[in-house]
């Protein structure tokens, strides 16, 4: 079989231009890249180099073990190395052994790791690493998928919050599992994210450390608007919070379609340009988890992925308020008579009703704005800020409505025990790994209207602390089988592998530190033990 070095199409013997992709198989590839048709680990034929970077190259490759298309990613650092015209062998510089022995190993072992979290949906697969003509060679998974720019601009230029969550959220569970077998990824960006034909989101882009900040041994590789205050320092950590900050910044392209500043003139003028239309259109807690997320300075920035993802997943009880206002006002009408009785002023009607409306949008945002300020955060320019209050109206002179939220709720009801006042829970409760169990996160109505009847019903909505699921039997089934479904349910999965003489290999045996039923949290790290078969 004849291959095309351009595409990998079959082509005959004799044919030099490839007739599918219009490839010229006559020319040479140039060094320092392997010449095409080069064969590694006795299956993996090399095509010609698709990118480049400081650290590694990558070559469309052909697996003739399988018959499939792969990427084959060989490290290839620049300037600590040398490759003649036709040569496979790599030639380390004299003065740059030291290095190179440091930088290859990082590369080994950070894709080796890589690919124990290939079962991860959110993860490029990762299917063999080896060494070879004295480097390090990654055969990846080849994707067709559609890069994540082209999916937003068929969306009209952005994504509304409904569509990118569900998108998004298994990078955040992805990075955080990288993070927890201690590596990052510190390039998370759109031009590293694409949608596969299930319509989920797939991260590459990997690197070391090495590549991904300045001060180096390495030419560094960044991406602008994505990439942190920190890596562009020399020799600086890089952190959970690194990758946080790339991460809310693809967030914060796929909800508005532009790209924050750079980092670097950001520093000048930290604000972020967000158009007025683009705030309104959000959820007001998602606006201030960009702003947390995307912090110049990291010890103000969302320190970790629990802390993002609890920001980013305010659960709505927008229906659930609605049903319950519509169901009181229809069990208490108002008379003809009452209206007239009453002395609340026209104006303030209407200030209610848009207060309601606001409320049943913004509520659980409105919580996190009073907790963490978004002052001085966002250009003035770009950005109309509206504030709208409840007041009683200049006749009113008797009780107005408390402000219960951010206190616990069976303090606020033993408080008014013997008021007027009665309290009802609006809807099941919003889940929430920051904030206590049993605090008040909303209420309506809202503070400050005033109370015209004997006695008043205050709707509330509490926080039931951490989502607790519970954990479903996967024991006998595949790694991949049990890891996918406890993912879907939100887990971080890890494995431990034990020999076994009742489980073949790769067979779940159970839980590590739970069994069959418990319940945990919904965002916590799962460790599966796995068979290694029978020793």
């Amino acid at each position: 079989m004849h291959l095309c070095m351009g595409c990998l199409n079959e082509i005959a013997s004799n044919d030099t231009v490839c007739t599918n992709c219009g490839f010229d198989n006559s020319v040479e590839q140039c060094a320092p890249f392997l010449p095409y048709g080069t064969i590694l680990n006795n299956k993996y034929v090399v095509a010609k180099d698709l990118s480049t970077n400081g650290e590694s190259t990558r070559y469309l490759g052909y697996d003739k073990t399988t018959g499939k298309v792969v990427v084959i990613r060989e490290f290839l650092p620049i300037g600590l190395f040398d490759r003649a015209q036709g040569d496979k062998i790599i030639k380390i510089l004299p003065e740059a052994v030291t290095n190179y022995s440091i930088a290859v190993s990082d590369f080994e072992n950070y894709y080796n790791k890589i690919m124990s979290l290939s079962d991860m949906s959110a993860s490029v697969v990762i299917d063999d690493v080896f060494r070879e003509n004295n480097t390090c060679y990654v055969i990846e998974e080849n994707i067709d998928n559609t890069p994540f720019t082209e999916y937003v601009k068929s969306k009209g230029g952005h994504l509304e919050w409904d569509e990118a969550r569900p998108l998004l959220m298994p990078i955040v569970s992805l990075l955080e599992a990288l993070h927890k077998v201690g590596i990052g990824h510190y390039a998370v960006a759109p031009s590293n994210l694409s949608v596969n034909s299930e319509g989920k989101l797939i991260l590459s882009g990997f690197s070391t450390e090495n590549e991904r900040k300045r001060g180096t041994m390495l030419k560094s590789q960044l991406y602008s608007g994505c990439a942190a205050p920190e890596q562009y320092r020399d020799d600086n950590v890089l952190d959970d919070a690194t990758d946080i900050y790339g991460f809310t910044a693809t967030l914060f392209y796929a909800l508005t379609g532009n790209m924050p500043a750079n980092a670097k003139e950001r520093t000048k003028d930290s604000r972020l340009l967000i158009s007025t239309n683009t705030v309104k259109r959000l959820p007001p807690h998602v606006v201030t988890a960009l702003a947390n997320g995307l912090q110049m300075r990291r010890d103000m920035r969302i320190a970790n992925f629990e802390e993002l993802r609890s920001q980013l997943s305010v659960a709505s009880t927008v229906q659930a308020i609605q049903e319950e206002i519509s169901r009181t006002a229809s069990m208490t009408p108002i008379k003809n008579e009452d209206r007239k009785k009453s002395s609340v002023n026209p104006t303030l009607v209407g200030i209610v009703a848009t207060v309601v409306a606001l409320f049943i949008f913004s509520a659980i945002g409105l919580f996190w704005l009073s907790i963490n300020p978004l002052q001085g955060l966002f250009a003035d320019e770009e950005v109309e800020e509206s504030t709208v209050a409840v007041e009683a109206t200049e006749d009113w002179t008797g009780p107005v409505v408390d402000d219960y939220v951010g206190k616990n709720y069976d303090e606020v009801v033993a408080a008014n025990a013997d008021s007027t006042v009665s309290f009802k829970v609006a809807a099941e409760g919003v889940n929430s790994d920051t904030v206590s169990k049993g605090t008040i996160m909303a209420q309506t109505p809202l503070p400050g209207e005033p109370i015209k009847t004997e006695s008043s019903v205050i709707y509330l909505v509490v926080c039931e602390g951490p989502e607790m699921i519970t954990l479903p039997d996967v024991t006998n089934q595949s790694l991949d089988s049990a890891a996918q479904q406890l993912t879907d349910l939100g887990f971080v999965v890890l494995q431990e592998t034990q020999y076994s003489d009742a489980y073949s290999d790769g067979t779940v045996l159970g839980y590590k530190d739970y069994k069959t039923g418990d319940k945990a949290n919904a965002k916590s790290t799962i460790t599966l033990l796995v068979s290694r078969g029978s020793e």
